[in-house]
């Protein structure tokens, strides 16, 4: 749980006017739930537009660098993503100069082949070469990305984390291990294998950082939808009934087959997609979400900091509250040029964490850092998380008659209790209030009609879920 700034009302004897209020600041400590993670991915290949000493370590408590390749001999190509000796020295000094931690990535799309061959036949020289890389370059863990990930590939998964885990365990200190696993199945795959496995292994890890992003294409059978929408809304395909996909019923998979929530990230896209062309029938051009299509549209990957750039408008912005996903729909004077453009924007990023606290979940997970606008711009999306992150924040007394109002700021989708205590040592603080925020959060204000008793003094606290 997270608390934030609790205010003290104290009393003077009764006048006619009821109460005289002297209201303090403090600040105080209880048992409190681990803050969620924020795990950025750090490609080698940004580094030079976006230099390690300029990742916001303020929001980020985990850099994973990324990424070495794995062959199927068992050796690494750290060439392929850029992770030179050089680049490794300045991730890990900037991280831990923050006091964070810097782990190295192992694998990436396609990476199957490369994990097939190691682990099959060089299973022990493969994890030799993934330690001594780590620790030879200072980094902190290892974040393992097996892409795709097919239920038949189980078995050599399953003895990687395992083995790597026992190698991990000689170091004197914690060396972290992550996993950067499918939202759902690879197509056409057993329904339920990978979340069996994650379960049986969860122990192994310390973080399972859920590729949330990517749930949509243009593929028979699909209408337009979210790179990376929270909620599904209800929505079905029209060609098989089925739901469509959402971060919930991510999550749900994973929680339902035996995975602790505590172990699970959420992914925020640092990017979006853009659909366009095609010829649909509802309606005939792409401008939106949920349209199915004859011909299909094509889609094409932008970084946040571009869509920013070059799409974004205010007359063309729009917040679906079902999918809680923000988009874009742009209308041309040729009807085949125009686009639906789905991506993550702060007001996502604030339900993102709402959802990860309101679900007792690990924490969120970036792909990928330097996608974003700078910081130095309002709409940043590591700034909007940083802000986020520090919410409920101050709170503020004023009294009102015999009441006291309390104001203090909100998220999307924030949930808080609010409560109260004549006593800061004494346990079993009073429930004022439980508040859910259904839009974009902002100032909240609670009234406390209860606060004129003997009592000598109230304490107030907010609290955010767990």
């Amino acid at each position: 749980m997270e608390v934030a700034r609790v205010m003290k009302r104290s009393s003077t004897p009764a006048t006619t006017s009821g109460w005289l209020l002297l209201i303090l600041m403090l600040l105080i400590c209880v048992p409190a739930g681990a803050a969620p993670w924020v795990t950025g991915y750090y490609p080698g290949w940004e580094q030079p537009s976006l230099p390690a000493t300029n990742l916001d370590f303020a929001t980020i408590t985990q850099v994973i660098h990324f990424s070495v390749v794995p062959n199927p001999d068992g050796t690494l190509n750290s060439s392929a993503n850029s992770i030179s000796a050089a680049g490794s020295a300045a991730v890990v000094a900037a991280a831990h100069a923050a006091g964070r931690a810097a782990l190295i990535c192992v694998g990436g799309s396609e990476s199957e082949s490369g994990f097939q061959g190691a682990t099959s036949n060089h299973l022990a020289q493969f994890i030799g070469n993934l330690t001594n890389f780590m620790a030879s370059r200072g980094y902190d863990g290892i974040d393992i990305d097996w892409e795709p990930l097919p239920s038949t590939d189980g078995f050599g998964y399953t003895n990687l984390v395992i083995g790597l885990r026992l190698a991990l365990a000689v170091f004197p200190t914690h060396k972290l291990l992550t996993a950067a696993a499918g939202a759902y199945p690879p197509w056409d795959d057993s329904p339920t294998a990978d979340y069996v496995m994650y379960a049986n292994l969860q122990n192994q890890f310390d973080q399972i950082n859920l590729m949330t992003y990517d749930l949509s294409g243009p593929w028979d059978g699909w209408v337009t939808w979210f790179n990376s929408p929270l909620y599904d809304g209800g929505y079905r395909f029209p060609s098989s009934g089925g739901l469509v996909p959402s971060i919930e019923g991510a999550v749900d998979n994973f929680l339902t087959n035996g995975v602790s929530g505590a172990k699970l990230g959420v992914g925020v896209a640092f990017y979006g997609y853009q659909w366009t062309g095609g010829s649909g029938t509802s309606p005939t051009c792409i401008t939106g979400p949920r349209q199915s299509w004859t011909n299909a549209p094509t889609i094409t990957a932008f970084s946040y900091s571009d869509i920013m750039a070059d799409f974004y408008r205010t007359n063309l912005y729009h917040w679906d509250t079902n999918a809680q996903s923000a988009y874009l729909g742009i209308t041309n004077s040729v009807p085949t040029d125009n686009m639906f453009i789905s991506y993550d924007d702060p007001r996502t990023c604030a339900a993102k964490l709402s959802y990860v606290r309101n679900r007792a979940l690990g924490g969120l997970m970036i792909w990928e850092l330097a996608q974003d606008e700078p910081e130095t711009q309002t709409n940043s999306l590591t700034r909007a998380l940083r802000q986020a992150l520090a919410t409920p924040g101050l709170v503020s007394l004023q009294p009102a008659g015999a009441d006291v109002h309390l104001t203090f700021q909100s998220i999307a989708l924030g949930s808080y209790r609010i409560e109260y205590n004549s006593n800061l040592v004494a346990t079993g603080w009073s429930t004022l209030l439980v508040t859910n925020v259904a839009g974009a959060g902002g100032t909240l204000s609670v009234s406390d009609t209860t606060a004129a008793t003997n009592q000598p003094a109230r304490f107030y606290r907010v609290q955010t879920p767990p």
